[in-house]
């Protein structure tokens, strides 16, 4: 008569999956830096770039360092069934056939409920700290997307940077001649952000942040830069045909170069603002002159 199969093998089979399991992530870790780890992968500049970015990389890093626990535990386990319960030469007919496990049913359904729930609060959380932030901004500063450049006006000063299309030449830094985006370091900024034709999306990849900017919906940014420096900064939507030369810079700079950059525009002539009538008119009023 048929037999079942025999129990599965003792400890060594476990102690050599864990090992092989610990020598896996250390040879796949061997390769990042302390740097890397501590920023998710994220820019190296990101690291207290504005008041934002800490919240999220630590929901980035958390999320990461749970999905590899739970990663790590569903690869084990699965490992583990194929070793232990593998089928042996010696082993006849059908093993053991098992309908139901009340546990383990449970544990499968109250465990992704759990993890769902835990990251759905720790995404709020961030969100209001971050994509919702309303702070009152000392600064004012508009930015207005247009096929394929970027205006900035500077409404507490009232002057103005007009932005021109970057042509790139295939230089190692071909946005050395892009528009810059003046900001002061430690200031509550409102940056309002519209577009003048098409979809854009206004990127700074080292301030982890992303809005659109869709014609007739304005929207607003309210953060902090808290460290000095030179950024880049992208269109991030396909916008036409040169949508590749979108390109722009972010200079962080202390108040009083920033108070002396906006008083150079005026002494350009750059002052008042450019308002809406530089805009795209895709809608014309019925009966106007074409």
């Amino acid at each position: 008569m048929d037999s079942p199969n025999q129990a599965g093998p003792g400890r060594s089979w476990a102690k050599r999956l864990g090992t092989l399991g610990a020598v896996a992530v250390l040879a796949l870790l061997s390769g990042c830096t302390k740097e890397q780890i501590s920023t998710g992968f994220f820019p190296a500049e990101s690291k207290g770039a504005t008041n934002h970015t800490e919240a999220y990389t630590s929901l980035w890093n958390g999320a990461w360092i749970a999905l590899l626990i739970v990663g790590l535990i569903v690869w084990g386990l699965i490992l583990w069934a194929m070793v232990a319960y593998r089928r042996r030469k010696n082993d006849r007919g059908l093993p053991v056939q098992l309908r139901y496990s009340m546990p383990i049913e449970i544990l499968f359904t109250v465990t992704p409920v759990i993890l769902v729930l835990g990251f759905f609060f720790q995404s709020v959380q961030v969100m209001e700290k971050t994509t919702d932030d309303t702070t009152p901004g000392e600064q004012v500063i508009e930015v207005a997307a247009k096929q394929w450049a970027w205006d900035f006006n500077y409404v507490n000063q009232d002057v103005y940077y007009a932005g021109t299309q970057v042509h790139l030449d295939g230089s190692e830094k071909p946005g050395e001649k892009a528009p810059t985006l003046y900001l002061p370091v430690d200031t509550d900024l409102e940056i309002k952000l519209r577009s003048r034709d098409v979809i854009h999306s206004f990127w700074v990849p080292a301030f982890l942040e992303k809005r659109d900017m869709i014609p007739g919906h304005d929207q607003s940014l309210h953060l902090r830069a808290e460290k000095e420096g030179e950024y880049v900064g992208k269109c991030a939507e396909l916008c036409g045909e040169y949508h590749s030369e979108m390109l722009f810079n972010v200079k962080v700079v202390s108040k009083a170069e920033f108070e002396d950059y906006t008083k150079s525009l005026g002494d350009k002539g750059n002052k008042g603002q450019l308002g809406p009538e530089y805009d795209r008119n895709w809608y014309p009023k019925e009966g106007a002159e074409k």
